[in-house]
């Protein structure tokens, strides 16, 4: 994922900032609950496509 893309990325609901994570190739939004899936090395940035977290994954995500 190129680093100037990350920059510019926001979650489409909150307008939050995303975090990368490369080994399940997932932009999360730690507000949301929401990881959106990294396909091909292109975001996928639709909410319908996203994943959602439970409590135990963000909190683990925050540590």
């Amino acid at each position: 994922m190129d680093a100037r893309l990350l920059e510019i990325l926001v979650c489409p609901l909150c307008k939050g900032p995303l975090d990368y994570l490369k080994d399940e190739q997932e932009l999360v939004c730690k507000a949301d609950r929401l990881a959106y899936p990294v396909r091909d090395g292109i975001p996928v940035m639709l909410e319908e496509e996203a994943r959602s977290l439970s409590a135990e994954e963000v909190d683990a995500l925050r540590k």
